[in-house]
């Protein structure tokens, strides 16, 4: 069969974006120039490879793995045009994260740091949830990702470089944000809002509190931190989000951090990406970047975080 790199990219636009209209877009082909493309594609293989579902591309088995192909391949000659660029200085490339949404109060300040070293690079930082992240992975869709839950897997390569405290939060006009030292199990009568299952901080939070015996009254289950704390601004409950939810404050918006026995529980940021594959030029640089870059530097000055614990896997 002959498929063109070209169409390769096409390909590969088209399984990111789940348009076809999409895809002409990102390479910059008009939306008939691009359906051809993607016909001969399939006339190539000889097997079907999507179907069009209510203005959206559903993949079929064989198309997800041609996508798989595209994406290797197209990220196979990207870091070869990135290497001759290092050579050249690191004067340009495409640098691809993915993160968990906690992640969103701290990665553009580092991405924009990196950045101003190196203005001539782009990037693309999807913010999703944890769910979204690994299937990210499972996709090979970016450069390297960043999550408090990373998966167990001997395909991965993870390193811890900043703390991640999960602190319990309460209404500003709570009586319990004038106590100290509050036993976890005075809150039984409490109601709580958590987040969904499957997230990093509800993954934390329900460890600890198995490892506690304590079993919280879950009034809510919310999708965002930003949720969590209007719900608990609002009366509705004891909530639990990372530190870097309030911006590394005490307090933000309504709402506060109380002084509860086994509060903050201690997790951590860990940087992923694939054990075996070679990163390109600058996503090393950027991994680099991120792992000499002091977490207070990102945080306010009076957030009490720690300094990064650079612990490496390699």
């Amino acid at each position: 069969m002959h498929i063109t790199y070209r169409q390769l990219r096409l390909f590969a636009a088209l399984a990111d974006t789940g348009s076809v209209t999409a895809a002409a877009r990102a390479l910059h082909v008009t939306q008939p120039t691009a359906s051809m493309a993607l016909k001969d594609i399939s006339d190539a293989i000889g097997l079907p490879l999507y179907e069009v579902v209510g203005r959206k591309v559903i993949l079929s088995e064989v198309g997800h793995a041609l996508a798989t192909t595209a994406r290797e391949m197209t990220a196979t000659w990207g870091r070869f045009e990135q290497t001759v660029d290092a050579i050249q200085g690191l004067t340009r490339g495409t640098l691809k994260v993915a993160v968990v949404s906690t992640a969103k109060y701290f990665m553009p300040r580092l991405i924009g740091a990196f950045c101003e070293r190196h203005p001539g690079i782009d990037i693309s930082l999807e913010i999703n949830n944890r769910n979204g992240i690994l299937q990210r992975i499972n996709e090979n869709s970016d450069d390297l990702y960043i999550m408090s839950q990373p998966p167990r897997s001997a395909a991965l390569q993870e390193t811890v470089f900043m703390d991640n405290p999960l602190v319990l939060i309460g209404a500003v006009g709570d009586p319990l944000t004038r106590s100290r030292r509050i036993p976890l199990a005075s809150l039984a009568e409490r109601r709580f809002v958590l987040r969904e299952f499957g997230s990093g901080t509800r993954m934390a939070a329900d460890q600890f509190f198995r490892a506690q015996h304590f079993r919280p009254d879950i009034r809510l289950q919310l999708g965002s931190n930003e949720a969590i704390k209007e719900a608990v601004a609002g009366g509705l409950g004891l909530g639990i989000v990372s530190r870097h939810a309030l911006h590394g404050l005490a307090g933000e918006h309504g709402v506060q951090a109380l002084d509860v026995d086994g509060f903050p529980i201690h997790t951590h940021w860990h940087l992923v990406h694939r054990a075996h594959a070679q990163l390109s030029p600058v996503a090393a640089a950027f991994r680099q970047h991120l792992l000499a870059t002091p977490a207070a530097d990102f945080l306010p000055l009076d957030s009490g975080a720690s300094r990064p614990r650079p612990t490496s896997l390699d």
